[in-house]
């Protein structure tokens, strides 16, 4: 009983009087932490109330969804200082990353990333494995942080992001051509370097995702003496390796990069293109050269070079530190037809943006509606304003081609 989990609205009838009660008749502090959670409330921000009708049972969502996809969309709703407001679509949205999370762990069971107690992680050689050993290091730490401060927002948010984007988005993605390589020693450092951060990251989602990582744990082995609620937190200092991590993180960006300019432009997604860098260091080239099929492949590139040639017409460009980006793409798109349909797309928002502006402006339609009826009002314009400036930018680069 040392924390005291309340919402804000009993604090004076309750916890204030347990307070007094615990010190005047039983002499002791009764919690030393009170942590104050707002209220859940609909989507819409409304309370729950019988005669509205917008009461809901968590154990429909649960029956639906699972309780591990409701459990984690509450911790991620759970900001300091602001009432919950949970969505189906959001629990459904962590429902597949749990699904994401399972296909995760049933790869590297296929691919044979067996938990071994004996294993290093510091002692890891490859370039990806001690970039993704620190990223391990670190989303625990974050997570770790977060539940300590009761943000239990800010530990979601980092759990969450650590398993979907870097492990699975990225780490799975370059271990598969190690598995399917010829070096076995390499092959047999990822599987077990897979194997340990998986264990890594069951542990930390365990607190908001119990039942799928209790599941994964007995089936595939964990570090654990028992089940996952016995073990300890993982203690994973020094393990960030700074060297690796600017190296990895730079070809995470390079693709990142190529890929957002195939989804501005409308690149078909069979289409390959060519990709050269210009004012490339010593240092990027070196990347280049290490990561190039790599690279290639998970950019779908038919050609990647670093060059001073000059830039050809119809090129696309961008700037990744101190390098160019020139990718031609005007033999693969019909320039002409994606800049009709951007300059269709601005007009659109430019006239849901003014739609949104005169509702807003309407001194009646402010007094009268709900708080968060405007609210998703303003939350809306502010979305059609960035889609647009996105678009103005995918617009102009496509301007010098």
């Amino acid at each position: 009983t040392d924390v005291l989990v309340t919402g804000f609205d009993i604090i004076f009838f309750w916890v204030a009087r347990m307070m007094m009660m615990g010190l005047h008749f039983m002499e002791e502090v009764p919690f030393h932490t009170v942590y104050i959670h707002g209220i859940v409330r609909d989507e819409h921000g409304q309370k729950m109330s019988k005669s509205k009708g917008n009461v809901v049972d968590p154990l429909d969502w649960i029956t639906k969804y699972g309780a591990d996809a409701l459990r984690f969309t509450m911790a991620a709703l759970s900001t300091p200082g602001a009432d919950i407001k949970p969505s189906e679509a959001r629990i459904e949205g962590y429902r597949n990353f749990a699904t994401k999370l399972w296909n995760a762990a049933r790869f590297c069971q296929m691919n044979g990333c067996t938990y071994d107690p004996a294993f290093d992680p510091a002692s890891a050689k490859l370039t990806l494995n001690r970039w993704i050993v620190g990223k391990t290091a670190e989303a625990a730490a974050g997570t770790a942080a977060g539940i300590e401060a009761f943000r239990f927002n800010d530990a979601a948010d980092a759990v969450y992001h650590f398993t979907w984007g870097t492990f699975c988005d990225w780490y799975v993605e370059f271990a598969k051509p190690v598995f399917q390589g010829a070096d076995e020693a390499a092959a047999k450092e990822t599987r077990a370097t897979a194997a340990w951060v998986l264990d890594r990251m069951l542990h930390m989602l365990h607190p908001f995702m119990p039942y799928i990582t209790e599941e994964l744990a007995s089936e595939l082995g964990s570090s654990g003496a028992g089940m996952l609620v016995q073990s300890d937190w993982p203690q994973l200092a020094g393990l960030v390796d700074a060297e690796a991590a600017a190296e990895m993180d730079w070809v995470v960006r390079l693709i990142t990069a190529v890929r957002s300019v195939r989804n501005e432009m409308n690149v078909p997604a069979g289409a390959k293109i060519p990709l050269s860098l210009k004012n490339a260091s010593a240092a990027t080239k070196t990347r280049l050269a290490t990561h190039r099929d790599l690279i290639m492949t998970l950019a779908r590139l038919d050609a990647l070079e670093a060059d001073e040639a000059p830039i050809p017409e119809g090129a696309l460009q961008d700037v990744l530190d101190e390098a160019t980006l020139v990718m031609p793409i005007a033999g693969v798109i019909d320039v002409g037809a994606e800049s009709d349909r951007l300059k269709k797309e601005i007009a659109k928002l430019d006239g849901e943006i003014i739609k949104f502006d005169k509702k807003l402006g309407n001194e009646q339609f402010l007094a009268k509606a709900p708080a968060e009826v405007v609210e998703e009002q303003k939350s809306r314009r502010d979305d059609a304003l960035r889609a647009k400036e996105k678009l103005e930018e995918a617009l102009g680069r496509l301007a010098g081609v």
